[in-house]
């Protein structure tokens, strides 16, 4: 006969001797812990579940990323789901997309969440993404461009979305191929600033980069041109022609 949901144990004596075996719980919360299992305290428990969920968060480095997917063993998903859904109404953890949670950080002026820079390494690492600045931001970073960007876009070679970090709204936007194939060395950042500028710009930019951009950075762009839209494949070509390098007479 099928077991009902109520009755199934949360967490079992020996997930809770794993837990102390880790020094995320005490030898005193694992007997209790094996002890609210037994007695079914439902309530309880989700209140002891939440306690190693929060350890397990301020254990992590700032934007480190929390999904329901590693709590699995500590009880059965809708517990996981209700649990990390009442600490994000309590404001002790941060939902920043679907099924990804982070720990605010504590700062001189009371909590904050935590930077887009260390949630953008999160991912990276644990979704195996390459996220990159946009093109706006790149082409003013490199001085292409006056124009300060004032949302927070990034592409990524991953599904697009919505990240939010408080009152911050950071937008991940699924990027082409040529545009993230150089990744965040220079010579990509200049392909991502180009394509931004355009076919117009391009060629006053390219100009201003060679006398910045080192050698191996522009070897590396010229090995990309074949990926590389045509109009930008072409106006580097003729950037980097003999006759384009040769200043000319006073």
């Amino acid at each position: 006969m099928a077991r009902n949901p109520d009755q199934h144990r949360l967490i079992d004596a020996e997930h809770a001797r794993g837990l102390h075996g880790a020094g995320i719980i005490s030898k005193r919360r694992m007997v209790e812990f094996d002890a609210l299992c037994r007695l079914g305290v439902h309530e309880r428990v989700l209140e002891v579940l939440a306690e190693c969920i929060l350890s397990a968060a301020r254990a992590m480095p700032e934007g480190g990323l929390l999904s329901p997917k590693e709590f699995l063993h500590l009880g059965s998903r809708a517990a996981i789901d209700k649990t990390l859904s009442r600490l994000a109404q309590e404001g002790k953890l941060l939902r920043v997309g679907r099924g990804a949670y982070v720990a605010p950080q504590e700062g001189r002026f009371g909590a904050r969440p935590p930077s887009t820079e260390s949630v953008l390494r999160a991912i990276e690492a644990i979704c195996g993404e390459t996220v990159v600045a946009n093109g706006a931001a790149e082409a003013n970073a490199m001085g292409l461009s006056t124009q300060v960007p004032i949302r927070e876009v990034f592409l990524t070679s991953g599904t697009s979305r919505t990240l939010h970090l408080g009152s911050r709204c950071v937008e991940l936007k699924h990027g082409k191929r040529w545009q993230i194939l150089l990744g965040k060395r220079p010579a990509g950042k200049v392909i991502r600033a180009l394509s931004w500028l355009g076919p117009e710009g391009a060629p006053a930019a390219l100009k201003q980069l060679r006398t910045n951009l080192p050698e191996s950075e522009w070897e590396a762009v010229r090995g990309a041109r074949a990926a590389l839209p045509r109009w930008m494949a072409k106006a580097l070509s003729e950037a980097m022609a003999p006759d384009a390098q040769t200043p000319d007479p006073a």
